[in-house]
């Protein structure tokens, strides 16, 4: 008898089907589905107005600015795509888009432009969908006039009233799971007569996942309704993934160029505080509206569903770190951007080094190449295993890199890059008879944590380890005993998942 609590994902989109369908009645009443009226019929004066076909481009990256002075007849082509990808290392997730990324494809058009507007849903797709834009005044914002079987199209027009940065999402229901499968973009309507211009434009966005497994738990994860529902999301991402916006992903400046990032918050639910360490945002246009109103920020607050457009010139050279600063969602959750800016010092302004590699952990360059080394690996174990099932050694040694990542991410700020810990305050692991003497013991460390005097090497230590148990999975703490186990002159076998599980589940 197959487990009743683990669907398929067939019913699970069946699940989801039917609760688009059973609500209906209530879509239809706020600007839901609705009968085909035919083409719209334009006045003379629409007619005349030249036709071009809008320039979409996915994140991070933004359409060239508007530069003609008059109105426009645009047509929008957005395709939706049922998709599996990345959601961190290790991690796959079904993503429901809008042009294939999360978020979707920036849309530009300007104030006064008539909008042709074709929303296409891919015949692969599951679900039907439509597209409420937060730009568009009518019912449901088109919501009304998208909702859109798999295979077919639908098609509206509307002209841009208002000027402004506006998010644009899925309101098919159950909404919050539409959009919280990744289903969310910004379209900006330009001013008539345009934004200021700047050096670099770039398009960020950050939304919530709710995962059935936890943070970094590896394997194709689905969505997580009761999470959603409680607003528990293991990860807050900037542009749908982990590590989207970081090492060779990082959006790039020189010095003395100005920066312009559109910033959005898909949601469904968590409100973003946007900071970039190391800078102040020179003007700030909240809520996305067109006046900028704020000089001189340091952090501002984007609502769900919500946008902001933020400015500054790049005086020194250096990363600059994309933060959440509700900033356990930034280190524990994925909520970090890198902006990297080449060219001379000016050590007037700062004088010092780069940003330190442990304030940004697993993301740091230590922890990337980890990463890399670990993708290298897996390719290489899949190559060996198809001449050989029986391997267990490359196995080991990925499982060393996983386990480096965590360290990176977790540990070394207290134990420091070569294990050696700090003197009288965090022992050391390196060469360490009190962990390398009784594995169940380790292990016990990691999950429940430690408090009291220590002896380590003939050495007695009085600190905390704090526990872990609810942070990692059983997986994640046997990688980085395995990695703290092999480093540094120490060797050990491997530990396992089913060792942690074990010691986990013990009553006493």
């Amino acid at each position: 008898m197959k487990n009743p609590r683990i669907p398929t994902a067939l019913a699970v989109a069946g699940l989801a089907l039917a609760a688009a369908l059973a609500t209906t009645v209530i879509v239809r009443a706020e600007g839901g589905p609705s009968d085909p009226k035919g083409p719209v019929v334009l006045p003379p004066e629409v007619l005349a107005l030249p036709i071009e076909q809008a320039i979409l481009t996915s994140p991070p990256h933004v359409p060239a600015p508007i530069k003609r002075k008059f109105s426009a007849r645009v047509v929008v082509n957005l395709e939706v795509r049922e998709v599996v990808g990345r959601l961190a290392d290790g991690v796959e997730y079904t993503f429901w888009t809008y042009g294939g990324s999360v978020p979707g494809s920036f849309i530009r058009i300007r104030e006064g432009d008539i909008v042709e507007f074709h929303l296409n849903n891919h015949p692969s797709s599951k679900l039907p969908h439509n597209i409420d834009l937060h730009a568009v005044t009518g019912p449901g914002g088109g919501a009304a006039s998208t909702f859109t079987a798999p295979g077919h199209s639908s098609q509206f027009t509307f002209q841009a009233l208002n000027p402004g940065l506006y998010v644009y999402h899925c309101a098919t229901a159950p909404v919050p799971m539409h959009i919280g499968n990744g289903m969310y973009g910004l379209i900006l309507v330009e001013p008539k007569d345009g934004m200021p211009a700047v050096d670099k434009e770039y398009y960020v966005m950050q939304g919530e996942f709710y995962t059935t497994g936890k943070f970094g738990e590896e394997g194709l994860q689905s969505f997580d309704m009761a999470k959603a529902i409680d607003e528990r999301p293991p990860y807050i991402v900037f542009n749908g993934s982990v590590g989207s916006l970081v090492g060779d992903k990082a959006i790039t400046a020189k010095t003395g160029e100005s920066v312009r990032i559109y910033f959005g918050v898909g949601g469904p639910n968590v409100t973003s505080s946007f900071h970039v360490i190391g800078e102040i945002f020179d003007k700030v246009w909240p809520e996305g509206g067109m006046k900028y109103i704020q000089e001189n920020v340091q952090t501002t607050m984007v609502p769900s569903g919500g946008s902001a457009i933020v400015e500054f010139k790049v005086e020194v050279p250096g990363t600059y770190i994309l933060v959440d600063h509700s900033l356990t969602r930034t280190f524990n959750k994925g909520s970090l951007g890198m902006l990297k800016v080449t060219g001379p010092d000016n050590r007037v302004i700062y004088s010092g080094k780069e940003v330190d590699a442990v304030y940004i952990g697993a993301q740091a360059e230590a922890g990337s190449d980890s990463a890399k080394r670990e993708a290298e690996l897996k390719l290489q174990i899949a190559d060996a295993t198809k001449a050989n099932p029986l391997i267990a050694g490359l196995t080991k040694e990925m499982q060393i890199e996983k386990g480096k990542q965590v360290y990176m991410g977790l540990c070394f700020a207290c134990h420091q890059p070569d294990g050696k810990g700090l003197p009288m305050a965090f022992p050391p692991l390196a060469g360490s008879d009190y962990m390398l003497s009784d594995r169940d013991r380790a292990v016990r460390t990691v999950l429940k944590g430690l408090t009291g005097p220590v002896t380590v090497n003939g050495q007695t230590i009085n600190s905390a380890m704090p526990p872990q148990e609810a942070v990692l999975t059983d997986a994640q703490i046997a990688d980085v005993l395995t990695y703290v186990s092999n480093t540094w002159g120490n060797k050990a076998d491997a530990f396992t998942a089913a060792q942690v599980k074990a010691i986990r589940n013990e009553t006493h």
